[in-house]
Parts: structure tokens; C-alpha cells; sequence
């Protein structure tokens, strides 16, 4: 998404950058992984089909795709940038019903780096970014129902199930923009930053 393209997106543990062609390399890494690939429901694809799918998503205006970074690793500087990727976070407006919505993806590539707030974290960015920037009103989350921590992780942030899939063995999950819930996102991204 043009919009987000010079974004920078600073929280007290994560960075979250546009997904520019010096991450792809990395990220292709990631996507070797057939786990990740069935956590993410994603296709094994090679570097230069990665390169066009960068590419397609930057310019895309229905997606906007975020690398999140490590703060701390981003700050150091003997570590580089695509040293600090630990996963990406996503928006994709696909609801042609309701163009104030959009599904929202999480994925904590580097399993080192899982379990320390990161995810939580970029999630909450991406919704505080969804709402100010994009005017986003829900968001919808697609889960498969054997991945447990991904569900335990909207849980917390305050979706609520509204359906199971058995055919796909995905959870539906929402977070709609009421008055307590934006309360609620407020209080814990005050100390978000955008520039």
C-alpha cells in the first residue's frame, strides 16, 4: 500500500517498516519453513515470484504489509535491519461489503523470538495504525484451529470468536471498534509513535 510506504511505526519492543526488496531475501528465508507456510496458509514460492509479491503489495491498495523489526537489535548499531526482522504483520481489505474492514495477519517468523511480546505488540501497532490512519472499523482474523498461541493472542487483545470453518479448520475471530474497545487499545499504545 502507497500510503504506508515511507511509514515508520515505533512501540517500546518492535519497529514495524514498510516491506521494501531488501527484506525479500530475508523473508524468502522465512518461507522455506513448511511450517510457517501452513501456519500462514501460504505456497512455497522462489526468490523472484517473493520479489513480485513484494512488489505487488507495496503497490496494492488493498494491502499493507509491515516488517517488524526487534527495537532493541534496530537500535544496536552493529545490527543490521534485516538482522532485526523477526516477522511481518498485514492488513487486507477484502470485504467489498464493508471497505471499513480488514483482516489482519500476524506472523512472529523467527521462532527465537516468539513468546517475548513481539506479536502482541505489532498487532496492537497495526490496529492503532488501522483505526488513525486507515479507517478501519473492524478487523477479522483468520486462524487455522490447530494453531493455539495465535489464538490465545487475539483472545487477549479482545476478539471474540464469530465462526469456525471445518472445511478450511480455520477460526473466525473480530475486533470491533466500540467505544470500550478502542479504550482499551488506546490505553495500551500510548506510547506508540508514527513518523
Amino acid at each position: 500500500m502507497k500510503i504506508n510506504s515511507q511509514t515508520l511505526i515505533q512501540g517500546k519492543n518492535v519497529c514495524l517498516v514498510p516491506y521494501y526488496p531488501h527484506h525479500v531475501q530475508r523473508y524468502h528465508e522465512w518461507m522455506q519453513s513448511e511450517e510457517l507456510r501452513a501456519q500462514t496458509a501460504s505456497e512455497a514460492l522462489t526468490l523472484s515470484q517473493e520479489y513480485q509479491m513484494q512488489q505487488s503489495w507495496q503497490q496494492d491498495q488493498d494491502k499493507c504489509t509491515f516488517i517488524v523489526l526487534d527495537k532493541q537489535s534496530w537500535e544496536d548499531a552493529q545490527c543490521s535491519e534485516i538482522d532485526s526482522m523477526v516477522g511481518d504483520v498485514n492488513l487486507f481489505f477484502n470485504d467489498p461489503d464493508d471497505p471499513h474492514a480488514a483482516e489482519i495477519e500476524i506472523m512472529i517468523a523467527d521462532g527465537q523470538c516468539r513468546r517475548k511480546g513481539f506479536g502482541s505488540e505489532a498487532l496492537q501497532a497495526m490496529m492503532f495504525y488501522g483505526i488513525t490512519k486507515l479507517n478501519v472499523q473492524r478487523f477479522v482474523a483468520k486462524i487455522g484451529l490447530d494453531n493455539n498461541p495465535s489464538i490465545c493472542l487475539f483472545n487477549k487483545l479482545g476478539y471474540e470468536k464469530i465462526s469456525i470453518n471445518k472445511v478450511f479448520e480455520e477460526m473466525t475471530l473480530q475486533f470491533s471498534t466500540t467505544t470500550e474497545n478502542i479504550k482499551l487499545l488506546k490505553d495500551s499504545t500510548d506510547h506508540f509513535n508514527i513518523s
